[in-house]
């Protein structure tokens, strides 16, 4: 097994009916040179090829505050569920990492200003070095092309997105505490008559002497929710620049007053993989 890494200029020579990629702004990442990683092994059988894009965001995101859940009447009468989420004081460029300093390009912004004393020394050095003001959460968006931000840079949301766009929005979900397995994995409960003592247990976990333990895994009653999760391919339905809020279609993973990543939709990157990896394919002839 050998490892490698190819740099392909273009592949737009070999993907012919590959769809068009469209930058929403002049804020996301521009398509420069596409690196992937690959392993080939040849047998006397086939050929192994797997190919496996590096880990780049769409494009620089902001973060922002749940404010809760309502309706929203589109212009046809459609009653649309929404999710409110305003912004608060932040959303500035604390860093630009680049290939030559730090090895990778990339983006940190910081959100949420505090006092001072809410923030540690190494916290409160690493800010006064970039001459911002302290805030409480930075976050690191890894792009191909850092030449459009500064430090200090304050990212305005109307400028990133408009309405219509898909957004991916990260955050964590509402921690439920320790639950059952009714609740947390969705079992069906038993007889709750006609003689029966186990109505919400779990059950059997397992056989007997053999294997003579529970696999890992097993899903079983424990703690429930407070874990990072991301839904993709949200919509953005209303922008308000006055009030400083976004209203997104559907339900995000986070509870009220607490913050979320707002990114853009990399559904064209993931639509692609299987064109890049046929261009590479046919332009290495295996």
């Amino acid at each position: 097994m050998s490892i490698a890494s190819l740099s392909l200029p273009s592949l737009g020579h070999c993907c012919q009916n590959s769809p068009p990629i469209s930058l929403k702004s002049s804020f996301l990442s521009k398509p420069t040179t596409t690196q992937f990683s690959f392993a080939f092994k040849t047998t006397q059988k086939r050929s192994f090829f797997h190919v496996v894009s590096m880990s780049m965001e769409a494009g620089v995101g902001v973060m922002g505050t749940k404010l809760g859940m309502m309706s929203y009447f589109e212009t046809d009468g459609t009653v649309v569920p929404v999710t409110v989420v305003g912004f608060r004081e932040g959303n500035i460029v604390t860093q630009v990492k680049t290939s030559a300093t730090d090895g990778y390009d990339a983006v940190q912004v910081g959100y949420r200003r505090v006092r001072d004393k809410k923030l540690t020394k190494p916290e409160l050095g690493h800010l006064e070095k970039g001459g911002v003001i302290p805030m409480r959460h930075l976050q690191e968006f890894r792009l191909q092309s850092v030449e459009a931000f500064e430090v200090g840079q304050k990212l305005a949301v109307e400028e990133i997105f408009k309405e219509g766009d898909l957004v991916d929005v990260s955050g964590t979900t509402i921690g439920k505490g320790f639950q059952g397995g009714i609740k947390r994995h969705n079992f069906k409960r038993g007889q709750m008559t006609h003689g029966s003592k186990s109505h919400r247990a779990l059950g059997s976990i397992g056989a007997g002497t053999t294997p003579g333990r529970v696999y890992k895994g097993k899903k079983m009653p424990g703690r429930m929710g407070g874990s990072k999760r991301k839904i993709r391919k949200l919509k953005i339905v209303k922008l308000d620049n006055e009030l400083r809020v976004v209203m997104i279609k559907g339900a995000v993973p986070d509870a009220l007053a607490k913050e979320g990543i707002l990114r853009p939709n990399d559904f064209w990157r993931r639509s692609m993989g299987a064109h890049k990896i046929w261009c590479v394919h046919d332009w290495l002839g295996v």
